[in-house]
């Protein structure tokens, strides 16, 4: 039976030893709920891809309690990742690194990299310090579906599934770490590669080739570009496989579109007219007396928008919507992961 729990220190003392012990917890971070296994222990992370109904090759982030832990985990930690890891971390941010000897096949879905993140949430933190080793946490939620930013979510999703889920309340940020691919920047990277080692070297526009964001969230490029003084480079077809990257994610069970303001209220009446329910997310009320159409009001601000946006997603299912109407909302700073997020949500989805 799965136990929720508030996040007491008694409890993350427990929840540290329900881990060592080969099970799995629920554990709230800045980003989102994160399903924690032992990341050196297989069986567990077997049972933590089973729980979620994950693929065997989607690899999953591995969490430290501290980035001096890094070398410990990466066998190859350029001078790029350094910097960006004393700028963001503990944060919303994971690094792609050629993997160290401890990071198993399992952990990376069979690839020579892994996702480390240090993250800030003070709860993480204390179950990673108790723990006293790295924790594999992928999103606490069944695989695909919309991730959980409180511990109800979590509850709603894997009940019977994990062991124990630590209430730490609402998640601040909201949406997943941005991921940045800093496994081409060094020397064993490139050796792996087959190529030279191209640290300086800059591609046909003048950009550094070895650095590149794989998923975009609350760190944006702006300010990854700012630390390491170069603009960033667009991430390559043969980058590495990461999580979030399927072109159907983060979905509810309705359908979601996406529209111009324009065609919002237009393509809602035509849905509600054929009987479906609706769900428009926007900022202001729609003008529709339908009872068929349900308003979910979006914040004005970006970073408040993105700390919903999952919340909102699932209220879309608990209303028995059909789908969803939303806009995409000017890309720039965090409204790039948004975007993201969105686009994903309404990706094609498989028969």
């Amino acid at each position: 039976m799965t136990k929720l729990l508030p996040a007491t220190p008694d409890n993350i003392h427990r929840a540290a030893a329900v881990l060592a012990g080969g099970g799995l917890v629920a554990m709230p971070t800045e980003t989102v709920y994160g399903l924690a296994a032992d990341a050196e222990n297989d069986a567990a992370v077997r049972a933590m891809f089973a729980a979620k109904g994950r693929p065997a090759d989607h690899p999953v982030i591995v969490h430290l309690a501290d980035r001096a832990l890094v070398d410990d985990f990466a066998a190859d930690v350029p001078p790029a990742a350094r910097k960006l890891a004393a700028a963001f971390w503990p944060g919303p941010l994971t690094l792609v690194l050629i993997r160290g000897s401890r990071i198993s096949d399992l952990v990376t879905g069979g690839l020579a990299t892994v996702g480390l993140r240090v993250p800030s949430h003070p709860v993480a933190q204390a179950l990673l310090r108790e723990f006293g080793g790295p924790l594999a946490a992928p999103s606490a939620n069944r695989f695909g579906r919309v991730s959980p930013t409180t511990a109800a979510h979590v509850l709603s999703d894997l009940a019977g599934r994990v062991d124990l889920i630590l209430d730490g309340g609402e998640c601040s940020v909201g949406l997943e770490s941005t991921i940045v691919d800093c496994s081409a920047a060094g020397a064993v990277g490139n050796a792996l590669r087959g190529v030279p080692d191209l640290r300086g070297v800059p591609d046909r526009q003048g950009v550094p080739a070895s650095v590149a964001i794989l998923r975009p969230g609350a760190i944006t490029a702006d300010q990854i570009a700012a630390v390491l003084q170069s603009p960033i480079a667009e991430s390559a077809a043969a980058a590495p496989r990461v999580p979030g990257s399927l072109p159907s994610h983060y979905a509810p069970r309705a359908r979601v579109e996406l529209v111009s303001a324009e065609e919002l209220l237009p393509r809602a009446m035509q849905l509600a007219s054929s009987g479906e329910k609706i769900a428009v997310l926007t900022r202001q009320r729609p003008d529709i007396g339908d009872q068929q159409v349900a308003w979910l009001p979006i914040p004005a601000d970006h970073a408040e928008w993105a700390a919903s946006l999952y919340g909102l997603l699932r209220q879309v299912d608990e209303l028995g919507c059909d789908a969803a109407l939303a806009t995409l909302p000017v890309e720039a700073g965090i409204g790039v992961a948004i975007a993201d997020r969105l686009r994903r949500a309404a990706g094609p989805r498989s028969p």
